[in-house]
């Protein structure tokens, strides 16, 4: 904080205050230290000598040891934990709605059977409900599985959500998922008003999903709806997931006067993006889909600022929008942020939480101790980035550009603005440039989420980790053990590739960015080999066990 003229103080838009009792957990980090040292010792100094023991105590020696280590490079993330808090009353105060920057929303799917397109559309409209100014606000859905429907479901989701944002507004309803929404007990608010508004609105949206699963269900788009809309003739008999020409389609246009909804406020714009598949191109999956959007949504609304989300991760609050804008546009500390990163956040997690899907550890204090160094992990959706970030920028050579107006002027025809979109989301556009290497998310990696997150990092930009009281982002967690374990399986795989790739912390950000933070990527991508030392000291003790072999001093009674 500073002064201004008149004695004034400046208040900035956020504070950052490190939790408590630091100072105590940094006194048990030392003893437990010293404890692990005397283990070491421990070993190495009582090797025995008969050769049927000897091999088994080694084993179990190296495995202390990499467990010593382990744990040596986890108090990275322990040592500093920091607190954010927004001020967003300041932020409403400083800018009225005709100043606050616009704001685009990426939306991902990829498969209509394993992400039913009634979820990919709650998530939709949870984006479209929050509070901020609609003529500022996009959202954008990419089906990465080129399915007709998903874009029906879109279709009809847009002429829902005619209802269902007066219905959010006028009640302050949280969360704004139609799903989530009426799968909660029933508000408190016995209003004639609000009861009747509350059957309407369950009833349109029970219609709509029936309509949908119905589809589904069929596996086409009913034939009258197909010639209503042209926008159907994008697809043919050899569409496939794999092999299908780029389509773009701006639903609801946000430079659209008439584009509003019951009470006659205007609706966010709304586009659906398929980009182009064919089986001899590579896609690059998730990251592919990404930097296909940012690219896309530059053409069609250009915001300075975009929110990552999973189609299964709707939003949850309201005014999340207008929290992390604190961050961005504080005047001493918002120039050098690159995005903020949320917690990930489910709604299913079972009362025991047999999976562990609550990461509590993570959430509360791993990620918000790498944030004590300036950096956050940026864990692919729950992610507000600043444009330029995901363009190649250094924070050098940066200039603070969110005050670019949206593009509301644009005087090319939804057609035009369609048709010049597509040609951003060919397979052919990305060949000799530098999407997927400075640009964009980064390609070759299964996590390219980390490795994206680590690159923006070692460009000199700041990042932070925001976990508000109340959920910003819901998503749905495993249920069951073999999708858990793929889960982990595919996460703990990627990461460690990471850690043996080009961006490996210590070597890609040697002097680049603060050891602290290396130490803390490395928390996460070292957990694949951390199984085998647990392996080894799950099996070697009860063999040494049953076979009377002794790994640990003999406790000597003293009475």
């Amino acid at each position: 904080m500073g002064e201004e003229e008149g004695g004034h103080v400046d208040v900035g838009l956020f504070e950052t205050k490190e939790a408590r009792f630091r100072g105590v957990y940094k006194v048990f980090a030392s003893t437990i230290f010293g404890a692990i040292c005397l283990i070491w010792m421990y070993r190495v100094g009582n090797i025995p000598t008969v050769k049927s023991g000897k091999w088994a105590w080694i084993s179990v020696m190296v495995s202390e040891l990499c467990f010593g280590l382990y744990w040596i490079i986890t108090q990275s993330v322990r040592w500093r934990i920091l607190q954010q808090t927004p001020f967003k009353h300041t932020l409403s105060q400083r800018y009225d709605e005709e100043n606050l920057p616009a704001v685009d929303i990426f939306v991902c799917t990829a498969d209509p059977i394993l992400e039913p397109p009634c979820m990919t559309i709650n998530t939709v409209l949870s984006a479209m409900a929050y509070n901020y100014p609609a003529n500022k606000l996009s959202v954008y859905l990419s089906d990465d599985g080129g399915s007709e429907l998903t874009f029906y479901a879109l279709l009809k989701a847009s002429i829902f959500s005619k209802h269902w944002l007066p219905f959010c507004r006028r009640f302050n309803v949280e969360p704004m998922s139609p799903e989530a929404f009426f799968a909660a007990p029933h508000s408190s608010n016995n209003s004639t008003e609000y009861g009747q508004a509350w059957l309407f609105i369950k009833k349109l949206y029970e219609d709509m999903k029936n309509e949908i699963e119905s589809a589904v269900a069929r596996g086409r788009v009913p034939d009258n709806v197909r010639n209503q809309h042209k926008g159907f003739s994008e697809w043919n008999p050899k569409t496939t997931k794999q092999d299908h020409q780029p389509i773009v389609k701006i639903i609801i246009d946000g430079r659209d006067t008439n584009a509003v909804d019951e009470d006659r406020f205007q609706l966010p714009r709304v586009v659906y993006m398929a980009r182009e598949k064919r089986p001899n191109y590579p896609h690059h999956f998730k990251a592919g889909a990404v930097n296909a959007l940012i690219r896309v949504s530059s053409e069609i609304s250009n915001a300075p600022f975009i929110l990552n989300l999973d189609c299964d991760m709707y939003p949850n609050t309201a005014n999340t929008i207008q929290e992390i804008l604190c961050f961005f546009l504080d005047e001493t500390k918002g120039h050098d942020i690159a995005y903020v990163q949320f917690p990930q956040s489910y709604n299913n997690i079972t009362k025991n939480d047999h999976y562990a899907n609550s990461y509590l550890v993570s959430s509360k204090f791993e990620l918000a101790g790498i944030c004590g160094y300036g950096a956050a992990l940026f864990c692919g959706t729950g992610c507000f980035h600043r444009r330029e970030s995901l363009s190649g920028a250094y924070l050098i050579d940066y200039k603070a550009k969110w005050d670019i107006k949206p593009k509301i002027n644009d005087n090319r025809t939804i057609n035009e603005l369609n048709e010049a979109s597509k040609a951003l989301a060919t397979c052919t556009y990305e060949e000799g440039t530098q999407w997927g290497k400075e640009k964009g998310l980064v390609y070759g990696i299964p996590v390219e989420d980390i490795a994206t997150g680590l690159v923006i990092s070692c460009r000199g930009w700041k990042s932070i980790y925001y976990n508000p009281e109340r959920k910003a982002f819901v998503g749905i967690a495993p249920t069951t053990l073999d999708v858990a374990c793929l889960q982990h399986m595919r996460w703990s795989e990627g990461m460690f590739q990471v850690f043996f790739s080009k961006y490996c912390p210590f070597i890609y950000g040697h002097g680049k960015i603060h050891f602290g933070v290396q130490m803390g990527y490395c928390n996460y991508l070292l957990w694949a080999p951390m199984s085998l030392p647990t392996l080894c000291y799950v099996f070697v003790s009860p063999i040494c066990l049953l076979r009377g072999i002794p790994l640990f001093p003999q406790v000597i009674s003293c009475v």
